[in-house]
Formats: structure tokens, C-alpha cells, sequence
């Protein structure tokens, strides 16, 4: 079985991976599919060393590159100096904030050390279209680089055009059928079918719904991949039957032992059902799926203020979950995660990972062939 994506990236198989990891990176794109390198949340500085590593440990194998281009967040934030937004934050979040941190037994930032994290934040990690567009100008450096991608919104028309000059695809993520005209329009390559029980970013329509619908509104020329709780090789199976021509996947990769996760983050996931997920606004202030803990519990409970616009609530977010990832606080975690959680019960290896995908895959097909035939007897 080969999909047409596949030819374009030389694929063993069907299999795209999100991580923020590039040794997961590496090693899925040196197993036959290909690993995307998510950069929003990574350090300018952290992303150019970590593209040198995957250049030297994957140089021969198709890697991905991703970005977020948030279609809202005015660009006035982009000429904006840290200490000008941090006074767009109404004093009540930053109260809240404090509460928060209070009541789990962690000592909130001095006026003077919010005001230097606020600093670094909005300097490196704001997610403007400037910050994405530099972050770009690395993967360009790279010929291993073959997909650049937006998680979020449609990518400019000038990164495209570039990404296409260097022979690269270029993806987007899309959780409602209306978002496919305008990215088609600008040019993208590869359409990503996010579905409402993928973690991270994603909206409020069902994989099983949503992707036959992208599908259909791309048309026969434009590969479409299926993303949402996809860690099983049935999974697989049930895309390519809904007319994609493969998956992305994200969760999965969170319990290898290749990945950036702690031993903390992948017991909580182990722990989790699928029904232990929640979508928030409080992460960034556009719909994140994560793990149902006390930072998203704070959020969302009677009398919390409203989280604010992208890319402000970001800003106050990262107050907490930089100090819950520094104290490994299982209450303060805001862990990303798809309803696949109730799936996830142990640790694996990336190559374990992909022949228990691949096997399944084929056990599937086998049955499905079997069923047909029977049925023809």
C-alpha cells in the first residue's frame, strides 16, 4: 500500500509525528515517516542548535518544520515592547495568578521577576508572525527540511512562495471545513484534518466528521492527513478508508523514550482516561486540549477571570506552567494531550512504536480483505 504522500516524502509509511523533540524527530523520519519539529514553544537560540543536531543525526531523511501563524493576534504586538504588554493585562489576572500559584505552595514572582519573565517571553516566545517567520529562516538553512507547517492559521503568502522556491511542501492544520478555500488559495500543499480529540490546538468537529469533509472540499489533487487520537495501526486503516492519505500523529510520541517528557508528564498520561481531558482557552487563549489538571481546573472554575485574547494569555499562563515545569508540580501541569490518553498505558521506543503501527495496520487490512471476500463467496 503506498498514498501518493508517500512518494512525494519517500515514506516507508503513512506516518507523520509532531514532537517537540528532535531526538523523537530523528528517529521517526529514520523509521519511514516523517518527523515534524515543533518550534512555537523552543527558545530562538535552543531551535538553531537543535536543527544543527538534526542535521548531523537524520541528514538523509525528510524531516518537517512547524510554526504557528494565529490568524487574530493583531500585529500590532509584534512593534510592542514587553513592558507595553505587559500593561494591556488587566491587574485581576495577575492577582489571579498569584492565587493560583498561593494556593498550590509556590512562591508567585516578585513585581521585578514577573517583570523580566514577561520580558524574555514576549521577546522569544510571543508566537507573532515575526517570531514564526525567523524561526523559518532556520529550517530554510536546511536541506533535510522537505514541509514547513502552521499548527495554527494560514501560513503568509510570502513563506510559502519561499518554502516552494526551496522545493518544500508546505502543511496546515484545519479544524473546520470553511478554513480549506482560503488555505488551497494561498497555496498549501498538504491539509492536516485536526479533529476535536487531538491534544494541543483543535476545534470542535469529530476526526470521523471532519476529515471525509476536508477531503472532499480539497479535492483529488491535495493530499489530506487525519490528526486526533491516532495511536493505534486500526487507526490508520480507518483514515486511508475516509480518503486520507495518512496521519499525524502527536500524543503517541509523549510515552517514548526518546521524548522530552518527564517521568511525571508520562505517569499522568498513563493515568488518564479519555475522558481526563479537557479544551481551555487558558493555555494560550485559543482551544488547547490538555490533561484535566489543577491549572486548567483553576481556569475554568466559578469566578476566574476570562482568559484573555492570543498571544496575551499566553503571557500569563507561562507565570505558572514555567514554575510547574521547573517544580515538576503535578497540580500546576499543563500537559497537551488527545482523548488517545486512554490508550496510552506504557512506555515505548519511536521503533517500537512504528511496528506496532505498521502490524496493526496490516492485521487490519488482512481482516477487512477477509470480510470482503467472504462476502463475495
Amino acid at each position: 500500500m503506498r498514498t501518493p504522500i508517500m512518494d512525494w516524502f519517500d515514506m516507508e509509511a503513512p506516518i507523520f509525528a509532531f514532537s517537540h523533540c528532535p531526538d523523537v524527530v530523528a528517529a521517526v523520519s529514520q523509521n519511514g515517516g516523517v518527523g515534524v519539529f515543533g518550534t512555537s514553544r523552543i527558545p530562538y537560540e535552543q531551535i538553531k542548535d537543535d536543527m544543527g543536531w538534526l542535521a548531523r543525526h537524520c541528514p538523509d531523511r525528510p524531516i518537517g518544520f512547524d510554526v504557528i501563524f494565529p490568524s487574530r493576534a493583531p500585529h500590532r504586538f509584534e512593534t510592542m515592547r514587553p513592558e507595553e504588554i505587559q500593561e494591556l493585562i488587566p491587574r485581576e489576572h495577575f492577582d489571579f495568578v498569584d492565587d493560583v500559584l498561593h494556593k498550590a505552595g509556590v512562591k508567585p514572582p516578585t513585581p521585578e521577576e514577573r517583570t523580566a519573565e514577561i520580558a524574555a517571553y514576549v521577546t522569544d516566545r510571543l508566537r507573532t508572525h515575526k517570531q514564526s517567520e525567523a524561526r523559518l529562516e532556520i529550517a530554510y538553512q536546511y536541506p533535510n527540511v522537505k514541509m514547513i507547517v502552521s499548527a495554527l492559521g494560514v501560513p503568509p503568502q510570502a513563506q510559502i512562495d519561499r518554502a516552494h522556491e526551496l522545493g518544500m511542501k508546505v502543511g496546515s492544520l484545519v479544524g473546520h471545513p470553511k478554513h480549506v478555500k482560503k488555505q488551497l488559495d494561498a497555496g498549501v500543499d498538504v491539509l492536516i484534518a485536526a479533529g476535536y480529540e487531538a491534544g494541543g490546538h483543535t476545534g470542535d468537529i469529530s476526526g470521523m466528521v471532519l476529515t471525509p469533509q476536508i477531503v472532499d472540499a480539497a479535492g483529488p489533487e491535495v493530499p489530506v492527513l487525519q490528526a486526533g487520537g491516532i495511536v493505534k495501526g486500526r487507526q490508520i486503516a480507518a483514515a486511508l478508508a475516509l480518503g486520507a492519505q495518512g496521519v499525524w500523529t502527536g500524543s503517541v510520541w509523549l510515552t517514548t523514550s526518546e521524548a522530552e517528557t518527564t517521568p511525571l508528564q508520562k505517569q499522568m498520561i498513563f493515568e488518564a482516561s479519555s475522558g481526563d481531558t479537557i479544551r481551555s482557552k487558558a493555555r494560550s487563549g485559543k482551544p488547547v486540549r490538555h490533561l484535566n489538571t489543577g491549572f486548567v481546573r483553576a481556569w475554568e472554575a466559578e469566578g476566574a477571570p476570562k482568559p484573555l485574547p492570543t498571544p496575551l494569555q499566553g503571557v500569563v499562563s507561562d507565570l505558572i506552567t514555567s514554575r510547574a515545569a521547573k517544580l515538576q508540580s503535578r497540580e500546576l501541569m499543563s500537559q497537551p494531550c488527545g482523548q488517545a490518553a486512554g490508550m496510552l498505558n506504557s512506555e515505548s521506543n519511536v521503533r517500537g512504536v512504528m511496528y506496532a503501527f505498521l502490524m496493526e495496520f496490516g492485521e487490519t487490512m488482512e481482516r477487512l480483505e477477509a470480510l470482503f471476500n467472504a462476502e463475495k463467496a
